[in-house]
């Protein structure tokens, strides 16, 4: 066996360096390195590629079989132009290195050949995204392989934290906070997993009026995220900064408000609901329930839901409250109803408004005149796993004349109801 010791070897003529002939073996012998200076295009095996690392924001011409190229489009979208003629292995690949492939597509210039078995160019649009091209035969022309997108390189992690009462529903962990408390973040998730929190937000109901008006639910604010699965209320948010509300790692501050206490006697009116506040969500308090017809207090408080109206002095009855005050959206309540007064007759209170409807009215021309009306509907919700109503209004209640007094019970629905009016 012969042997030649040198310290280089460069071609006699021109720049190619042929080792061995076709057929032959080259043995590189155990422990022995070597190092690459320059570009070792599919070296090794067939379908290899080594990466420039120095980005392209431009088609650098016929792509370089064994070559990987970082390609920029935040500039504007280019092509990448394949070998023309090329052999069986041969490989070129490309990756999103901005994260733009989305809104500045990368095209890969089929240069002849077919790509996927389609005589057409081949367009990546995906954010992030790498793609190997290599060519088979002239049939299938250049073929796709070890694609990928850089999301899905993440490790999937969810939202993780502690406070309120924990529950489950499914894959889901509902925390429940029925007073003041903290939300403690430890993981805020990612994209590959979750990083978004759904929530429900009610404020406390107002407290109805001594003199029959009802108060107005508290205000009803709710967003279903992206990868949750529950069935939400139609308040339910979808779009805008307060729809898939990201969390960070710290402490999130729960304030849970309370109702406002029913009016007094004699004609008092009730008081307004507290806010309940999560992150940047605030639901405001339900609308207070007016006095009666000789206290000042007579139109119906504002809120998350408007508290009714007081009947009017001699007859009639003043304007409720407004609903969805300070305004959001969706809407976190309606407006309450109109109480109505008969001169020797009777007093009967208008309803507070509800999430799901406005407080009733009492119409003094009908059957309603002979009891006092309803408070809004509430709205239901699965956010716990189970169809739940909460923020009714309180109903209107009655005073003790020649007409049937009617009930000032609050209206059903749970949390956030308002306070019926007391006759």
């Amino acid at each position: 066996m012969s042997k030649i010791e040198v310290n280089t070897v460069e071609p006699q003529c021109g720049t190619t360096l042929t080792i061995g002939a076709s057929g032959d073996t080259v043995t590189i012998p155990s422990g022995a390195t070597i190092s690459n200076l320059g570009t070792a295009a599919g070296f090794g095996s067939t379908g290899e590629v080594s990466w420039n690392t120095t980005k392209i924001t431009a088609d650098p011409g016929n792509a370089v079989s064994g070559v990987g190229y970082f390609t920029d489009t935040s500039g504007g979208a280019f092509n990448v132009t394949l070998p023309s003629s090329p052999s069986a292995g041969n490989v070129v690949a490309v990756a999103d290195y901005a994260n733009t492939w989305d809104t500045n597509n990368l095209t890969i210039a089929r240069n002849g050949s077919n790509i996927e078995g389609e005589a057409s160019d081949f367009v990546c649009n995906q954010e992030g995204s790498t793609i190997t091209f290599v060519y088979v035969d002239a049939t299938k022309g250049w073929v796709t392989t070890n694609s990928g997108n850089s999301s899905q390189a993440f490790l999937q992690k969810f939202v993780t934290a502690t406070g309120g009462t924990i529950t489950t529903s499914g894959n889901f962990k509902i925390h429940t906070f029925t007073g003041p408390g903290t939300f403690c973040v430890s993981c805020a998730g990612n994209p590959g997993g979750s990083d978004t929190v759904s929530y429900m937000v009610i404020a406390g109901g107002g407290g109805g009026g001594y003199y029959t008006p009802g108060g107005g639910a508290g205000g009803y604010r709710e967003s279903k995220a992206a990868t949750d699965t529950y069935t939400a209320s139609p308040l339910n948010a979808t779009s805008g900064p307060t729809y898939n509300l990201p969390v960070s790692v710290q402490g999130y501050p729960i304030t849970v408000g309370g109702g406002g206490p029913g009016g007094t006697p004699p004609n008092n009116p009730g008081t307004k609901g507290n806010n309940s506040v999560f992150s940047t969500i605030t639901s405001t308090g339900g609308g207070f329930g007016a006095g009666g017809p000789a206290n000042p207090t007579n139109d119906g408080g504002p809120g998350g839901s408007g508290g009714s109206g007081a009947p009017r002095n001699p007859s009639g009855g003043n304007p409720p409250g407004t609903g969805n005050t300070p305004p959001v959206s969706p809407p976190q309540g309606n407006n309450g109803g109109q109480s109505h007064h008969e001169p020797g007759v009777y007093q009967l209170g208008g309803g507070g408004g509800g999430a799901g409807g406005v407080g009733a009215s009492v119409d003094p021309a009908g059957p309603g005149a002979t009891s006092a009306a309803a408070g809004g509907a509430g709205t239901t919700s699965s956010i716990n796993g189970t169809p739940t109503v909460r923020a009714s209004g309180g109903s209107g209640g009655s005073d003790n004349t020649p007409r049937p007094a009617a009930s000032a019970t609050p209206g059903g629905g749970g949390a956030g109801g308002g306070t019926g009016g007391a006759g």
